[in-house]
C-alpha cells in the first residue's frame, strides 16, 4: 500500500499526489476555484460483491470481467452493437454522459461477509446500485442489506427460487430460475423416456446451500409434474474434500440419470471421483454453475464428454450481438464467456439501462425504471426472450436450453428449435 505523511524536502505528500492523479488537468482549476467536482463530472459507481477468492473464484472473476467489458461498451463507443442499449454512445447519455465505475468487493463465498461488504459498499462508497452476488447464499444477504438501505439490487446469476419470494421490492433477476430449469430437465428427460431411453431411476446431487436446496427443491416438483420420482436425492457440503462416499451411493442405486446443482471445485471432484471409482451414468446433467466454467472444462472436460448443461447463453453467428460480446470478452480476459459470465454481463447492462433511462441516480428512481423496464430479445447479448420484471422481481421472459460437452465446447442439443445437432446418449465420460 502507499504511505502516508510528509516525504522528504518539499515532496508533496503521497496522499495529494494521488488526488491530483485522479482528478488530472481538472485539478488545479478546481484548486483555483474552491469548489468539488460538480455531479454532472463523477462517476456513476456501482457495487458488485463477488467470489474472487475461494472456491467459487474462477466463476466470480469470470463475471467480474464481464462486466469490465460491459463497463467499456458503455463508456466508450461500439458502433458494432448497434442495437445494444447504450453501446453506440459514450457514457449515459440520460445523465449527460456521465460514465461508470464499478466497486468490486470479495465476499470470498462466505454470506456473512457478503452482507458486510454490501453495506460498506453503500455506507462508505456510496453506490448508487449494487449487482451480484453469483451465489445465492450469498445474494441473500447482500439483498437483504440493499432492501433495508432502499438501494436497487440486480441479482443477475444467482438462480435460487426463493430469492424472489421474499416480497422484496428492490431486487431484480433478470436470470431463469431453478423452477425453469426443473421444468427443462423434466422436459426433456421425458422426451428421452419416449423416444425409448431407459429412464427409471433418477437421481439428485444438490450442495447444501441456498443455490443448491432451493433449486434442488424446484427440481423434485418439475419432475413430478411430469410424472417422473427422484428416487435417490444426496445434499453436500460444497467445500468437501472427498466424495467418495456420495459416487459410491449414487453407484450403488445404478441410476439411469443424475442431475447435479453443483459448484465449481465440486463439480471439478465429482467427475475426478467418478473416474477413479469407474462408474458412469447414463445420463448426466450439471446445472449449469460450476459445469459451465471454464475451469471445469479445463481440469475434467476429458472425463465429461457428453455431459448435458443448462445455458442461456450461444455464441451465435457472426455478427450478432453475443458474437460480437464474446470476441471483446476474449481478448480481455482470455477465454470465451461462459452461461454464468455472459448473465452476469447481461444483468449489468440491464442495470445501466435502466439508470440512464431513468436519467438519475436517485435510488427510487433506478427503481421505477427497473419496473417498467422491457427490453426486446433484440437488444440483448444473451437468449432470454426479454427482460420483464413480474410483480415479484423476477424476469417473466427468461428462458433456458440444454448444451452438451463435446470437446471443450457445449453444443446447443434442446429443445429442437434452438438445437445445433441432437443431443448424444448415453454419457461417454472419458471413453
Amino acid at each position: 500500500m502507499h504511505q502516508e505523511g510528509m516525504q522528504k524536502g518539499n515532496e508533496m505528500p503521497n496522499a495529494s499526489r494521488r488526488t491530483i492523479t485522479r482528478l488530472g488537468l481538472a485539478a488545479p482549476a478546481l484548486a483555483m476555484l474552491g469548489r468539488q467536482p460538480r455531479a454532472a463530472d463523477t462517476a456513476v459507481k456501482i457495487g458488485a460483491p463477488y467470489p474472487l477468492t475461494g472456491g467459487a473464484a474462477s466463476a466470480g472473476i469470470a463475471v467480474k470481467q464481464a462486466i469490465e467489458v460491459a463497463v467499456d461498451i458503455i463508456n466508450n463507443p461500439h458502433p458494432d452493437l448497434p442495437n445494444l442499449p447504450l453501446a453506440t454512445t459514450a457514457g449515459l447519455p440520460g445523465l449527460g454522459g456521465r460514465k461508470v465505475e464499478v466497486m468490486f468487493a470479495d465476499h470470498q463465498g462466505n454470506p456473512a461477509i457478503a452482507q458486510s461488504e454490501a453495506l460498506r459498499l453503500i455506507t462508505q462508497d456510496k453506490v448508487v446500485a449494487l449487482v451480484g452476488c453469483y451465489q445465492s447464499s450469498c445474494t441473500l444477504t447482500a439483498s437483504a442489506v440493499a432492501e433495508r438501505y432502499g438501494i436497487p439490487f440486480m441479482a443477475s446469476e444467482a438462480s435460487a427460487p426463493s430469492l424472489t419470494e421474499r416480497g422484496f421490492k428492490w431486487l431484480f433477476r433478470p436470470t431463469p430460475i431453478g423452477t425453469d430449469f426443473g421444468a427443462a430437465y423434466a422436459s426433456f428427460l421425458t422426451e428421452r423416456r419416449a423416444a425409448g431411453f431407459k429412464i427409471e431411476k433418477i437421481a439428485l446431487v444438490n450442495e447444501n446451500t441456498e443455490y443448491g436446496t432451493s433449486t434442488g427443491n424446484a427440481i423434485v416438483a418439475a419432475a413430478s409434474d411430469k410424472g417422473l420420482k427422484i428416487n435417490t436425492r444426496i445434499a453436500y457440503n460444497a467445500n468437501s474434500s472427498d466424495v467418495s462416499a456420495q459416487v459410491l451411493q449414487l453407484k450403488s442405486a445404478n441410476v439411469d440419470a443424475v442431475i447435479f446443482v453443483s459448484y465449481t471445485s465440486d463439480s471439478i471432484l465429482f467427475m475426478k471421483t467418478m473416474h477413479t471409482l469407474n462408474w458412469k451414468p447414463p445420463v448426466l446433467i450439471g446445472d449449469d454453475s460450476g459445469f459451465s466454467d471454464n475451469a471445469f472444462i479445463e481440469a475434467v472436460g476429458d472425463l465429461a464428454q457428453g455431459v448435458f448443461n443448462r445455458s442461456s447463453y450461444d455464441i451465435g453467428k457472426p455478427g450478432s450481438a453475443s458474437y460480437v460480446v464474446n470476441a471483446v470478452y476474449q481478448k480481455h480476459a482470455g477465454h470465451a464467456l461462459d452461461d454464468t459470465s455472459a448473465r452476469g454481463m447481461q444483468g449489468f447492462l440491464a442495470l445501466m439501462e435502466a439508470i440512464n433511462r431513468a436519467g438519475s441516480t436517485e435510488p427510487a428512481k433506478i427503481q421505477a425504471a427497473l419496473v417498467s423496464q422491457d427490453l426486446k430479445p433484440e437488444q440483448l447479448m444473451i437468449g432470454y426472450n426479454g427482460i420483464k420484471y413480474d410483480a415479484k422481481g423476477q424476469n417473466a421472459l427468461a428462458a433456458t436450453l440444454l448444451v452438451q460437452l463435446k470437446g471443450k465446447k457445449y453444443v446447443a442439443v434442446w429443445p429442437d428449435k434452438s438445437a445445433v445437432q441432437p443431443p448424444a446418449l448415453p454419457f461417454t465420460g472419458w471413453d
